[in-house]
């Protein structure tokens, strides 16, 4: 087999296996479908209806759906519902975080840095791990809303659900329905503040209801090239959308690192806004990772902040060795942005402490985040002696993100990956990112229901075409199904072990989620000689989904 190298690639060699057929995982059992984690009965009727309305993440969004322009979501149509439930939104302070990635994160970050100090908390994010209550989050401890409590408020306000969806023909999404549920609950509970999530872009997102009375700051994490045609289609387009959720006076918080011309785009806006800005990349800003250790067998990464920023507000802390749940450099930035919006806060009047940031940076903990599975987690998938990290990286951006992380925190430790992904993902760029940071023993192509539907889900073989794409752009040699080269190789493949294959990558596909962790872990641990290594579930959150389910089915 040829081996193509370039100065900048790792010369290694990617064997593809068209499915996994060969006597090495023909002793997997039956294969099935592990499906997305089932709500409480409790939810039973809630579910069902919103099941019956349009919801973006399962079909897609449309061209053009988050810009503000004609082509954008009607926010009128949002007002107009939240007028029927009395504006709930105007009953509490906010902190609105939009982003291409990292608001997720960085909203937990916030969440629990004001309820460290004691403050009741609402707490609104997308998408959910393994139920729906996960969205939303109430009082100082930021435990998911109660199925009673969610049925009890729907069950109050379905007649006026009702009524809206009817006045606005039906038009009325998913995400909207659930918004305004959220914002509702957190007037009814008198939340100290909320921190909201924007779901798509910021101008046109139902989230954007909240008024500049309203809003205590807004946070822009990071602009990135994801859902390009629902936003315009340029990272230009993307900052302008995001940036609709700048509001005149309020601050704005920016995290970061951006491109020159990008972070003009936003400080224009802002400018424009007479809003005051404070960012998490300004010079005078150092955040380090000084090392890895363990508690109690999970991994955390000591890490120094020391925030210093001079322009338009005069903000200093600094916290040296702080304990962070979340892996990563990029885990490390959230931290850091969650960080400038609590001092920014501070700044205009909120109690908040430097041990209430240091310890709500220490306590968050999200699913499918650099989540490393327990011993007994793995046992109980049947993955006995390996380890097995879940991170829902599904953009060449966070995919190079978690290269570096799984470097960081394990090494030149054997690895291999199980993937899926959904539909309108650029699978090219994410596989370039994994093929070209480091040695692969093993990548096992797989599919994964998307918000519960597969109009959204990636087959498998598509995926497998695309990450042969990448290697080629790469300049790694491949032997795949589509050569008489290949056809001998398969037919030898059937009678042999894995162990017994050439050095390089095995890329293989299969269908069934749990049949490729277990084929994953028998082939690495046979090319490996039973050496410890590591299995990542990447691609989605939506896979990850389907791993934690299994664990609770």
């Amino acid at each position: 087999m040829k081996i193509l190298t370039r100065q900048s690639i790792l010369p290694h060699r990617l064997t593809l296996i068209s499915s996994i057929s060969f006597g090495v995982l023909r002793k997997l059992g039956p294969r099935r479908w592990f499906s997305a984690h089932s709500e409480e009965p409790e939810l039973k009727e809630l579910m069902e209806y919103m099941d019956s309305l349009k919801n973006y993440e399962k079909v897609g969004v449309p061209k053009g759906a988050g810009t503000d322009s004609d082509d954008g979501f009607d926010l009128g149509r949002m007002r107009r519902l939240m007028e029927r439930l009395g504006n709930p939104q105007s009953q509490f302070k906010a902190v609105h975080i939009a982003g291409t990635k990292g608001k997720g994160s960085t909203a937990a970050f916030l969440s629990n840095i004001l309820r460290a100090e004691g403050y009741s908390v609402g707490c609104y994010s997308s998408p959910h791990i393994q139920t729906i209550r996960e969205r939303i989050s109430l009082g100082r401890f930021g435990e998911p809303v109660s199925a009673k409590t969610l049925n009890c408020l729907f069950l109050q306000i379905k007649k006026i659900l009702d009524q809206a969806i009817e006045h606005e023909n039906g038009r009325i999404s998913h995400f909207e329905i659930f918004t305004a549920m959220a914002f509702t609950l957190f007037a009814r509970e008198n939340v100290d503040i909320a921190v909201i999530e924007a779901g798509l872009g910021g101008a046109r997102d139902a989230t954007n209801i909240i008024s500049s009375s309203g809003l205590a700051a807004s946070v822009i994490t990071t602009i990135g090239e994801e859902h390009l045609a629902a936003l315009g289609g340029s990272l230009e387009s993307i900052a302008m959308a995001k940036s609709g959720i700048i509001k005149h006076g309020c601050p704005l918080v920016l995290g970061g690192p951006f491109l020159p011309h990008i972070e003009c785009i936003l400080r224009d806006k802002a400018l424009s806004m007479s809003s005051p800005v404070v960012s998490a990349s300004d010079a005078g800003n150092q955040s380090t990772i000084k090392g890895i250790s363990r508690i109690n067998g999970r991994p955390y990464q000591s890490c120094d902040l020391v925030m210093q920023i001079q322009r338009d507000f005069k903000l200093f802390l600094e916290l040296l060795d702080v304990k962070l749940c979340m892996l990563g450099s990029h885990q490390l930035q959230n931290a850091a942005t969650a960080t400038c919006a609590a001092l920014c806060l501070r700044n205009l009047g909120w109690r908040i402490s430097d041990g209430s940031i240091r310890a709500g940076l220490e306590r968050t903990f999200l699913l499918g985040r650099s989540q490393i599975l327990t011993s007994k987690e793995t046992e109980a998938l049947g993955l006995h002696g390996t380890t097995v990290l879940l991170d829902g990286a599904h953009t060449k951006e966070s995919a190079n993100a978690l290269v570096k992380t799984i470097k960081m925190t394990f090494g030149e430790a054997p690895l291999a990956l199980v993937v899926a992904m959904a539909s309108d993902k650029d699978h090219v760029g994410f596989a370039r990112e994994f093929l070209s940071g480091g040695e692969l023993e093993v990548v096992l192509l797989t599919e994964a229901d998307i918000a519960g539907g597969k109009s959204r889900t990636t087959s498998a073989s598509l995926l497998r075409d695309c990450w042969i794409q990448a290697s080629k752009e790469l300049g790694i040699d491949i032997v795949h199904d589509d050569t008489t080269k290949s056809r001998e190789v398969f037919n030898n493949l059937v009678v042999c072990s894995a162990s017994k294959l050439e050095n390089g990558t095995i890329l293989a596909t299969e269908s069934s989620l749990m049949a490729s962790l277990k084929a994953t872990n028998q082939i690495l641990r046979e090319r490996t000689g039973n050496q410890s290594g590591i299995i990542v579930v990447t691609g989605s959150l939506h896979i990850v989904s389907m791993v934690l389910a299994a664990l609770s089915g």
